[in-house]
């Protein structure tokens, strides 16, 4: 029988209201008991004692690039990334090639992430057919097939009419719809924050208010149809106010951020690095301050990272013509423990909630929790050590962080998933087991 005991850790569990010193008894990949002192025969335990106890952590927002797209990850790579970063549930966006419109697709996903994936992969559908914003997709059988939400993520959705036929749909078929926010005509093929920045570099900017001009339309169009919309990757300060005044009015309307839009801003942009490049873009230091106070006063949901892999040759080049988007798997709860938790913008209780219970809600999966008889993912993290981030050991294919050589504390040491450890760090050690 396959029996495990995580013994003596700090346990957080929001969603049962764990928070304290605790055993784990885990047993044929399922979660038995969570308690003080439990007395459990196994010869297989973790000695957790100072390390971080959690469930498995669910990034909502995450690129695995196949089909299609396998030279910048796959769904082995990616997923493997995601065990090395605590995470053990994904949901992957639909901007593959082929998308993910069709059931045959989704099907594709599915077969191949339990073929050869090291974590729960949730498929996104599409809103549109070939996300080309033109053409409904076929939303019931997308459901039919699995696909957790409906997203067009990187073709922001710019026929509103579209948009609210999607979202009544949605709402019938109790599915969240994730946009990328942004007004194509107003971005206007910028690269980079239109600011002091980007007129000192000399390149294209992006105003804040083509994010936020989005973001308007869509509660608009949520609270008429009465659909669940969640904005993807937040990066404004008009957007959190939004989102802010739309849950005042009680509109079923969520928000998710990533960790360069709490660490970083368009200053940080020294040179022309294209590891800064993404959309959308880093915005000003009065942005970053508002998304930590969103982050804070809840107004802002979930933790996500946009994780989005790109070969070196995509990113070695002109500002201009590089891809967008960094890679983020790998560095998601260091960057939330360094820069959120230890400065008290969240309490480390808060953080968990953010990164897993809140997110599994969104997308409506049983995940994120550590209730007896749910499938044991769990991640044990060491919050005392402080490691420097060094992408040339990433699991991803993706090198591309603005973040190498931080250092940082909260560092993954077992990523379990239904009972079997999927990642284990060097230096953490099981008396009788290496992975």
């Amino acid at each position: 029988m396959n029996t495990w005991l995580i013994q003596g850790g700090h346990v957080i569990d929001p969603a049962n209201h764990w928070d304290d010193e605790a055993d784990i008894w885990i047993q044929e990949g399922v979660i038995k008991k969570v308690g003080k002192h439990l007395k459990i025969s196994t010869d297989k335990v973790i000695e957790a004692k100072n390390k971080l106890v959690v469930p498995g952590l669910v990034d909502m927002h995450v690129h695995l690039r196949e089909p299609g797209f396998e030279y910048k990850e796959t769904i082995k790579t990616g997923t493997q990334a995601a065990v090395a970063g605590g995470v053990t549930s994904v949901a992957c966006m639909p901007n593959t090639n082929p998308p993910i419109d069709d059931q045959a697709i989704v099907h594709f996903i599915h077969h191949k992430a339990s073929e050869e994936g090291f974590c729960h992969v949730y498929p996104i559908g599409c809103i549109s057919k070939q996300r080309q914003g033109q053409e409904m997709a076929e939303i019931g059988e997308l459901k039919k097939a699995g696909v957790v939400a409906l997203s067009d993520d990187g073709s922001p959705v710019m026929n509103s009419e579209l948009m609210r036929r999607v979202m009544e749909y949605a709402r019938e078929q109790d599915l969240t719809i994730i946009d990328h926010c942004e007004d194509l005509h107003l971005s206007n093929e910028g690269v980079i924050y239109e600011g002091s920045t980007s007129l000192r570099l000399g390149l294209r900017g992006i105003p804040a208010i083509s994010e936020t001009i989005m973001v308007s339309r869509n509660i608009l169009l949520a609270e008429m149809t009465g659909a669940r919309f969640h904005v993807a990757h937040l990066s404004t300060a008009g957007s959190v106010e939004l989102v802010r005044q739309a849950k005042r009015k009680g509109l079923a309307v969520t928000a998710e951020t990533a960790p360069h839009y709490w660490t970083l801003s368009d200053q940080f942009i020294k040179t022309y690095n294209t590891h800064f490049k993404m959309k959308p873009p880093l915005g000003s230091e009065a942005d970053v301050a508002a998304i930590r106070k969103g982050i804070q006063d809840g107004v802002i949901d979930c933790l996500a990272t946009d994780h989005a892999p790109h070969a070196s040759t995509e990113k070695q080049c002109e500002f201009e013509l590089a891809a967008f988007g960094i890679v983020g798997l790998e560095t998601l709860f260091p960057l939330t423990y360094t820069h959120l938790v230890e400065p008290q913008v969240i309490s480390l209780s808060k953080a968990i909630e953010m990164l897993t219970i809140n997110p599994a809600k969104v997308l409506g999966i049983s995940k994120g929790t550590l209730s007896e008889g749910a499938e044991a993912d769990v991640t044990i993290f060491d919050i005392k050590t402080s490691q420097k981030v060094d992408v040339s050991q990433f699991k991803s294919k993706g090198r591309n962080s603005p973040f190498n050589g931080w250092e940082l504390r909260g560092w993954p040491m077992i990523t379990m998933v239904q009972g079997h450890i999927r990642y284990q760090h060097p230096q953490f050690h099981i008396k009788g087991y290496q992975l």
